[in-house]
């Protein structure tokens, strides 16, 4: 078995995986943070990321058209030597069949990372990689506070920066699980802080409460219990506030796929307790999304969360192939589909 555990993946990303395992598999709920683990697996591995015969970037769509492609592209030479990156990016299609033949064939000087979406334990991508000797298998939750504060002094610190205790504590406890939109926040303070000048280097709680939203905390949860509420005035309404405000729709996407997964997980693990007494056990639950979450909880059965998931699963793979007005028109349109589905189940 080539699972990675959660606890050891930081580290592993940070000194490289063995060079001798050529395929990769990056997947999880957290699409801003599979996708900042792809590109840096697939550029770290090679001298120039931004030549592209040393870094490759192949849709899975195309792969499942031509399952062949990827041993070919593994076998190529890059015009001037050296090692090479296959960079695999979501599709909607079945491309197993390509990454099985690949980890197959001899593979030397090339490493091929997978960037996919939330995969169930028993999908055909996850069990050839998580089985394979010649595969790693990296999975992408949200981020606990506690790996919010080594993303944040690790961020700082690469930009010459360091944090004092209480802002960096109060910094992780406002930002969201999604990595994305984590990075944003921080870059954001850290230009901020750089930028004011002096000998000292060090971030303030000053800093944190002048620059940071509260990510976890902002307009994104009012969107999103609009739509699982049932209110799609309210979503249309947010929506556009959100669109204007400049957030990448995916990183929407990604926030109401993991409400979405939470919703499904607290049912599953809680099948006789009341929807009252699940949110007692929902972790960093702000108190005023309690009657709102109780109502989701009672309203939403496990069949009909599992094909939300689904639905907001393939929009956000829609939504990142798109251009950013269709990935918007994307976005907008599932989250109102969401609503109309909680509308239909508070009737």
């Amino acid at each position: 078995m080539t699972a990675v555990k959660a606890g050891e993946i930081e580290g592993l990303i940070r000194r490289g995986p063995d060079p001798r395992i050529p395929v990769i598999l990056v997947y999880g709920p957290d699409t801003g943070l599979v996708t900042e683990r792809a590109r840096k697996l697939a550029e770290d591995f090679v001298d120039d990321p931004a030549d592209p015969f040393a870094l490759v970037r192949i849709d899975g769509d195309a792969l499942a058209a031509d399952p062949g492609r990827l041993c070919d592209e593994a076998g190529t030479m890059g015009l001037f030597g050296g090692r090479r990156s296959i960079w695999v990016r979501p599709g909607t299609r079945n491309y197993a069949p390509a990454v099985e033949a690949v980890l197959g064939a001899t593979v030397a000087d090339a490493r091929i990372v997978v960037e996919a979406g939330d995969l169930a334990k028993n999908n055909p991508l996850r069990t050839l990689c998580e089985r394979s000797p010649k595969a790693l298998a990296i999975p992408c939750y949200a981020d606990d506070e506690r790996t919010l504060s080594d993303l944040i002094e690790r961020t700082l610190q690469e930009r010459g920066l360091r944090i004092d205790r209480a802002a960096r504590e109060v910094l992780a406890r406002s930002l969201g699980g999604d990595r994305r939109a984590s990075l944003m926040e921080i870059e954001k303070l850290a230009l901020y802080a750089g930028d004011e000048g002096g000998g000292d280097k060090t971030v303030t709680l000053d800093h944190v409460e002048a620059i940071t939203s509260d990510v976890a905390a902002s307009v994104l949860n009012t969107l999103i219990d609009a739509a699982f509420d049932g209110r799609r005035d309210a979503v249309e309404r947010d929506y556009r506030r959100f669109r204007h405000e400049g957030l990448d729709p995916g990183v929407v996407l990604g926030s109401a796929l993991r409400h979405a997964l939470t919703l499904l997980t607290t049912r599953l693990d809680n099948p006789d307790k009341t929807p009252a007494m699940m949110v007692a056990t929902w972790r960093g639950l702000h108190f005023k999304r309690k009657a709102s979450i109780e109502g989701q909880l009672g309203a939403w059965p496990p069949g009909t969360l599992r094909q939300a998931v689904a639905a907001l699963q393939a929009a956000v793979l829609a939504c990142r192939r798109a251009e950013p007005d269709l990935a918007h028109a994307l976005a907008s349109a599932a989250l109102l589909r969401v609503a109309e589905a909680g509308a239909r189940r508070r009737r």
